[in-house]
């Protein structure tokens, strides 16, 4: 009886066992892996860098721009943030305001120095070019986990790198694609590269990222961004230096008052 009884609670552990391998779907742990991508990236608070937008045309010529940004994390919906721009000359002293929201438009309004206004701006179409570069709002603004639904395809080698490639499929309207294929480093959950599909499933871009580096003992940052656009022939590079996290920046300096004070 005894024997029995061992034998029956060591069928039902492997039943048990057997089930919860075959509990978890693709779906539950392509969202566990963004999960745990959310939870690293969890408590920076503010953070301020410099950037060289560097945009390439199908024949390879070249325009720059420097921006400089500033970014707060907000607890329970998207970051805010505020894109100055210092170069070329005509559009010096630019800022633009975004506060970034999960499924819902994001609000954005645009400081314009010779007019000496802020002028709010449609966000419905996160589609859009930023800046006329191939990376579109909605690559750049912060990836709510609301965002998007999940799904795992496979692990596999992605350069020095052992990755997850998980399918992002987004939830919110207005955007401009179908799916996202992303290869995340398993060691500390980095994009490494990310695939976009337009919304007829044709492949559109390929970003790239690299160069990363660990700040404050905690946050990843790519120095490197390079967004091909498999359409069009054009590319993007975004080069990031001086990255500073936990500056002090709090909500006073996120409204639209503070983009005029702006230098």
């Amino acid at each position: 009886m005894k024997i029995n009884g061992i034998k029956a609670i060591v069928t039902l552990l492997l039943i048990s066992l057997a089930w919860g391998a075959q509990a978890e779907t693709a779906e539950e742990k392509g969202l566990e892996i963004a999960i745990a991508m959310d939870e690293r990236d969890t408590g920076f608070h503010d953070l301020t860098a410099d950037m060289v937008m560097t945009l390439r045309n199908r024949k390879g010529d070249e325009s720059v721009r420097d921006i400089r940004i500033r970014t707060l994390e907000v607890e329970g919906d998207g970051d805010k943030s505020i894109s100055i721009f210092d170069r070329p000359r005509d559009i010096k002293g630019t800022a633009m305001l975004t506060f970034s929201h999960g499924l819902e438009p994001d609000d954005q309004w645009l400081y314009l120095p010779g007019l000496k206004r802020v002028k709010r701006i449609s966000s419905k179409n996160k589609s859009g070019p930023f800046m006329g570069s191939e990376f579109a709002y909605e690559d750049l603004s912060s990836q709510e986990l609301e965002k998007y639904t999940y799904k795992w395809l496979r692990d596999e080698p992605c350069g020095d790198w052992q990755c997850y490639v998980i399918e992002r499929i987004p939830a919110y309207k207005y955007s401009g694609y179908k799916r996202i294929i992303s290869w995340i480093d398993k060691a500390e959950y980095r994009a490494i590269k990310v695939e976009y599909f337009d919304r007829k499933n044709s492949k559109l871009k390929t970003l790239i990222m690299s160069d990363y580096n660990e700040y404050i003992d905690r946050y990843w940052r790519a120095g490197d961004m390079f967004m091909e656009n498999h359409q069009t022939g054009k590319s993007t590079r975004l080069e990031w230096k001086n990255y500073q996290f936990q500056t002090g920046l709090t909500e006073k300096d996120f409204n639209k008052n503070a983009l005029k004070r702006i230098r």
